[in-house]
């Protein structure tokens, strides 16, 4: 069984993981909300404060943990407008399902994934 819940939580994270031209990987915030079962930005967004304020408590420094970007979308007009999104370090990422939702079980599936991998990098 332990198996099986590894397997799924790796693919769920892995596959929306990013690795960028200098080999360094990051998640857009927006399919991390996905993931975690978020259905309002808004409420997401909250989380991802929260780990900030914890980043910033326990790390002093100017690190790269979250980057805002503006990413592209097509509206069902076929407009193309653009939403604020985040690319997210793996540190980031422990954070945030840290103070994610409990209750949800992707959200502790994400605690095992982000806390095996942050501790073995």
């Amino acid at each position: 069984m332990e198996e099986i819940v590894n397997k799924f939580t790796s693919k769920t994270f892995e596959n929306i993981k990013h690795i960028d031209e200098y080999g360094n990987e990051y998640w857009f915030a927006r399919d991390l909300q996905k993931v975690l079962e978020y259905k309002d930005w808004r409420n997401f967004k909250k989380v991802i404060d929260k780990a900030i304020v914890s980043a910033n408590n326990s790390i002093h420094g100017n690190e790269d943990w979250i980057v805002e970007v503006n990413k592209p979308i097509k509206t069902g007009k076929g407009k193309q407008e653009f939403i604020k999104d985040y690319k997210l370090s793996r540190y980031i990422c422990y954070l945030i399902v840290q103070n994610a939702d409990p209750n949800k079980e992707v959200v502790a599936l994400g605690q095992t994934y982000f806390a095996v991998q942050t501790r073995n990098n």
